[in-house]
């Protein structure tokens, strides 16, 4: 991969972040068995990459992509793929390129450690989950030249899960987004708007202005 694909890509998943963090797009929730139908090879990299970051259960027996590490909810179960397929968003035609990266990495890991990886899966998704850990963990490190890369791909992993960032968030508190539940994110009111009789501070840090809107927002 060149340094003009390398920005470019960077370019593109930093577009998508900085989306997500203003306001999120709306997409519909979908099962994991509607997901996991049309699953390419780029996909189930992504999906495995973002299992290993946030592990969860096994979405059905047999399961290769979601290593089942844990029992709970994870990252692939968050949505995470509405993220990076979105339409609505820049990465699409760059995640072959992405996924090729990783799975490149893949395959000189396993090399240097005598790996035996099936040749009917992608490589990453060959690799056990402590092996894919081990090869997450390094590309992170300051001397990895796609480091940027994989930290704002990891920035959008953590989004799906945490917030639900990939969907409206009224519409994921009512379908029960599996990352909201588990972290116990609160329903909102009648009203469908979240108020908090609790400040950060223990009191409020300022009167609310006369002018401000209904919306919340300054005249």
């Amino acid at each position: 991969m060149t340094g003009h694909d390398r920005r470019a890509i960077l370019k593109a998943m930093t577009s998508a972040f900085a989306t997500l963090v203003a306001g999120g797009i709306a997409v519909s929730l979908v099962t994991a068995a509607e997901a996991t139908a049309a699953e390419s090879w780029p996909v189930q990299t992504l999906l495995a990459f973002a299992d290993t970051l946030i592990p969860g259960a096994r979405r059905f027996p047999g399961d290769v992509v979601v290593a089942g590490a844990v029992t709970g909810p994870g990252a692939v179960q968050a949505g995470v793929i509405d993220i990076l397929t979105s339409p609505q968003l820049p990465l699409a035609p760059l995640l072959p390129s992405i996924a090729a990266l990783l799975d490149a990495r893949a395959v000189a890991y396993a090399a240097a450690r005598l790996i035996w990886l099936p040749p009917l899966r992608p490589p990453f998704v060959g690799l056990s989950f402590s092996h894919r850990t081990a090869l997450v963990g390094g590309l992170f490190g300051p001397d990895d030249v796609d480091w940027a890369l994989w930290q704002v791909l990891s920035l959008l992993v953590g989004l799906a899960f945490d917030t639900a960032g990939q969907y409206d968030t009224g519409q994921a508190v009512t379908q029960k987004h599996p990352g909201l539940v588990w972290l116990g994110f609160p329903e909102p009111g009648l009203d469908g708007l979240w108020r908090f009789t609790d400040f950060s501070y223990g009191r409020p840090l300022a009167a609310l202005h006369p002018d401000t809107t209904a919306s919340g927002s300054p005249a």
